[in-house]
């Protein structure tokens, strides 16, 4: 929840023009660590506390798989790769400002949260689950290739951003943009997102005639947020992106790449029950 906060508020850092709010890193300017005397200051601020948040929730994560009985080497190395990825948006921060907005590392900053977002709930889900339970061998090659396209819609998401009217200004400059047109740009991430979907369409059928319950509902969830985020984006395209629609873009963005990795999860242990079944019935 820590770094799905993060990433809202840092599109609303970048959409509100906050990107310099505070001017360096890690202190807000050269007068003061912290500072809320103006609106894109707070805005930075905020952003920076999750920041904060996440990274003492992220040493708990750390303790709890280094105190748990039994302990798990799986649960151990995710959770020290959620404190490796805070360091890392620290530091990708840290340049992002001194390099005064850099559309492509605002682009790395974004998809280093979906690392840590993907971790997060690998990290989850593994601490949920029983430790006498097998593990599947691997996934089948059509979920492999749903989380590739998935993986460069997100990607080409970050492209059409970059390339994007929301990209701040400093003093009173607009940030330089991307060379790539926003409508090519939008037109090569429409088609990763067409491709994704089509093919969760294609999983789901084949998950209700299987009768495979959870990888159904899974990919079910997969749908509705694709659809609601297709919606979202066609109407903030013709609309001239207001920036209310592209901070729910932006939120449904992460929503719909936490569907794409619940999916492989799933199918995961979906395939573990599967060959149970196999087996008890040779």
């Amino acid at each position: 929840m820590l770094l799905f906060a993060i990433v809202v508020t840092g599109a609303l850092v970048r959409l509100t023009d906050s990107g310099l709010g505070c001017t360096d890193w890690p202190e807000c300017n050269a007068k003061t660590f912290v500072d809320v005397s103006s609106k894109h200051a707070a805005i930075e601020q905020i952003n920076r506390l999750f920041t904060g948040a996440v990274g003492v929730a992220v040493i708990a994560a750390v303790l709890g798989s280094l105190i748990r009985a039994p302990r798990r080497r799986d649960l151990t190395w995710l959770s020290i790769g959620l404190v490796a990825g805070v360091m890392g948006q620290a530091i990708l921060g840290a340049f992002v400002v001194w390099s005064h907005l850099n559309p492509v590392l605002v682009q790395g900053h974004f998809l280093l949260s979906m690392v840590l977002m993907a971790n997060a709930l690998v990290l989850h889900r593994g601490a949920a689950r029983d430790d006498r339970a097998p593990l599947s061998g691997g996934w089948s090659l059509p979920v492999v290739g749903l989380a590739v396209v998935g993986a460069i819609a997100v990607v080409t998401g970050t492209v059409v951003t970059g390339a994007g009217p929301h990209g701040g200004s400093v003093d009173g400059e607009p940030i330089e943009r991307l060379s790539i047109g926003t409508l090519t740009a939008v037109r090569i991430h429409s088609s990763a997102v067409f491709v994704t979907l089509g093919l969760t369409l294609w999983l789901a059928h084949r998950a209700r005639r299987s009768n495979d319950n959870s990888s159904e509902r899974a990919l079910e969830l997969l749908v509705l947020a694709a659809i609601a985020q297709g919606t979202v984006g066609y109407i903030q395209y013709f609309s001239d992106l207001p920036i209310v629609l592209v901070a729910i873009h932006v939120a449904g963005a992460t929503a719909v790449w936490l569907a794409i990795v619940n999916v492989v999860l799933v199918s995961r242990r979906a395939g573990v029950t599967s060959a149970a079944r196999v087996s008890t019935r040779s």
